[in-house]
């Protein structure tokens, strides 16, 4: 590290904390039945339902890929009843995306067996005091995400 204010404890719990994340990130994608879909397609399902409907070009920025490939991941999304289009009602020349019943029944399915695999790890594997570490711990990551 070239920054002096920033410590070697710093440093290595940057380390660890990524790690731990990735491999947990890992996890909860093994856990979900993907049904076939692309950590992609996947992505965009997860981003409608968080974010709302949103055009295609919208959606290619926020996911960093190109307006032809954002294309592609909404046609197979699309062939699979997952997502369907309408026009924008501010301005009738666009097309939002949305998830449709089906789209939200697979990504509701998705994240409750994530939270369930996730839930009875906790409570197999840690105590009542070792959870309430934990908790205080995301408390304090949760500054991270802070402006």
């Amino acid at each position: 590290m070239t920054d002096p204010r920033i410590s070697a404890e710093a440093v290595r719990a940057a380390h660890e904390l990524r790690v731990v994340f990735s491999r947990l990130r890992r996890r909860l994608r093994e856990v979900a039945d993907r049904d076939g879909l692309t950590a992609s397609q996947t992505s965009v399902l997860s981003r409608l339902a968080t974010a709302g409907p949103a055009s295609a070009s919208d959606l290619a920025a926020a996911e960093r890929v190109r307006p032809q490939s954002m294309a592609a991941i909404l046609a197979a999304l699309t062939e699979q009843g997952l997502v369907g289009k309408a026009p924008d009602p501010t301005d009738g020349r666009r097309q939002l995306v949305s998830l449709t019943a089906a789209g939200w029944a697979l990504v509701r399915g998705d994240r409750r067996a994530r939270e369930e695999w996730l839930a009875r790890a906790l409570a197999e594997r840690y105590t009542d005091a070792e959870r309430g570490t934990i908790i205080e711990a995301l408390a304090l990551l949760d500054r991270l995400t802070e402006s």
